[in-house]
């Protein structure tokens, strides 16, 4: 890429995110592997989320209000009359079997192991990880197999979102605003295309938050309670200074933070600047903030140089090499769960420095459906009816994506899975604390087709080149962009 031109790029994009405003509550994304690069460690193995980003603010926002219990509606309008009805066999698609059988089952009324012989419906998994998913999306839709609802996540979900021959506006199917009411918000903005309009919703929300080693936390920085972690971690600056506090007191052994990985999951959902405007890329100063950040967090040993998804990562949580992971909901019960069985009771989890989720799963309907009312009637089991949520968020166990359901079923002091509270000290109610990260997330005008790709090529040129090479921050912003460009000529250059 010519480096006037990307200069010249730069200027522009520079002044754009001077003036171009985006509100977005404290703190995304999802999906799993590892190259060498971090750019697998910004995937998260599929299962919810996925998923994925949200940032800071210049001023504190105000604190998202996703429910109103007053305004949610459980009634529903008629099914467009484009919409075909009738049909032999209800289809779902999915990359993998961990959400889409446990949600027949419950819809249907059967056991997760009868739903391969049920008559009419047919689940296809795909078996591969979330983002090889849409590779089989587009061969199913090339070939015109039956295909009536589909799992899309974060990274890529607008792909299709924004397609209107491959999803359906869920008001066809008779959903109205006020049936997600009391949805959060940020779930709610992933769902909607480039105009505004719904088309996919989500049954769970991936709020995040971070786990540490509570002995370890007590050791090393003197506190006692979830509470005053938070207060000495809850900013960006804080955490960093708690790391070095750590790497000093334990003699370089113990880093705060699991992965850069882990760590940009939670510093991406506080941008305040879409990544692309006007088809141009845009580097504001958020960006060298996290450069920045990470560097003080590499140098001083406050995050360990580990990959995620690997035997390393893992078995930090209990050699004592890292006190803390960045953790969404539906890693509680994955990769934090085996990382930390061999140190259970000795956890806590706060909120962390910046509210963010990470992962997460939309259902989707094709416009070639002919099942429309099974369509309907499924995602509104899951998304609309408080009673059946209620019911799955408990059984699966999930944390779904209903602030009023979740309200009480938090309150009541709910055990949602007993195997991972009783990893935490004085058996914790952690999805207390993820409760008020995913009420203050806000993507409202962040959102674009270009994130997953954006956010992979940032993090590994920070990496790269700014911690491990020593570059300059000017270098370090042309590899960004040399990546970027590689990889989406289409924008302005």
């Amino acid at each position: 890429m010519n480096k006037l031109k990307r200069t010249l790029a730069l200027m522009a994009t520079l002044a754009m995110a001077a003036t171009a405003f985006v509100g977005c509550g404290d703190e995304e994304e999802k999906e799993s592997s590892s190259s060498s690069s971090v750019a697998e460690e910004t995937d998260a193995p599929e299962e919810e989320e996925t998923d994925a980003p949200e940032e800071e603010e210049t001023d504190a926002p105000e604190e998202e209000t996703p429910a109103e219990t007053g305004s949610k509606s459980t009634e529903l309008g008629a099914i467009d009359a484009s919409l075909k009805t009738g049909g032999d066999t209800f289809t779902v698609a999915a990359w993998n079997a961990d959400d889409v059988p446990y949600l027949i089952a419950q819809w249907k009324g059967c056991t997760v192991e009868e739903v391969e012989t049920l008559d009419g419906v047919n689940f296809v998994s795909f078996g591969v990880g979330g983002g090889e998913a849409s590779e089989r999306y587009d061969q199913m839709f090339s070939t015109g197999e039956d295909l009536d609802v589909y799992f899309a996540e974060a990274d890529w979900a607008l792909k299709y979102i924004n397609d209107d021959t491959k999803t359906v506006a869920l008001e066809k199917l008779g959903f109205t605003d006020d049936n997600f009411a009391e949805i959060y918000g940020y779930t709610d903005e992933i769902g909607k295309d480039k105009n505004g309009v719904r088309k996919g919703v989500s049954w769970q929300a991936a709020a995040g938050g971070f786990a540490y080693r509570a002995d370890l936390a007590e050791q090393y920085l003197g506190v006692t309670s979830p509470a005053e972690m938070q207060a000495q971690i809850g900013t960006w600056d804080g955490f960093v200074a708690a790391a070095q506090t750590i790497a000093e007191q334990s003699g370089n052994k113990t880093a705060l933070a699991d992965t850069l990985g882990g760590m940009w999951q939670a510093f991406a959902c506080g941008r305040t600047q879409p990544w692309v405007v006007d088809n141009t890329l845009v580097i504001d100063d958020f960006c060298q903030d996290f450069a920045d950040t990470a560097k003080a967090l590499w140098d001083c040993g406050g995050v360990t140089k580990n990959s995620q998804w690997t035997d390393e990562w893992t078995a930090a949580a209990a050699n004592d090499t890292c006190m803390g992971y960045f953790v969404s909901t539906w890693g509680f019960a994955g990769f934090f769960k085996d990382a930390a069985t061999p140190t259970a009771g000795n956890w806590a989890v706060c909120q962390g420095p910046q509210s963010y989720y990470w992962g997460g799963t939309w259902m989707v309907v094709n416009p070639a459906t002919d099942n429309a009312e099974e369509a309907q009637d499924f995602i509104k089991t899951f998304t609309v009816d408080n009673d059946a949520i209620a019911t799955y968020a408990q059984s699966k166990p999930e944390y779904c994506n209903n602030s009023t359901v979740m309200d009480e079923l938090i309150a009541a002091n709910t055990v949602f899975n007993e195997e991972v509270t009783n990893l935490f000290k004085d058996g914790q109610n952690i999805y207390a604390e993820l409760h008020e990260n995913a009420k203050t997330i806000d993507f409202n005008g962040l959102i674009t087709e270009y994130d997953a790709t954006v956010k992979t090529n940032f993090v590994e040129a920070v990496k790269e080149e700014y911690l491990e090479a020593g570059a300059s921050w000017d270098e370090t912003k042309e590899a960004f962009m040399d990546k970027v460009s590689e990889d989406l000529p289409d924008l302005n250059w």
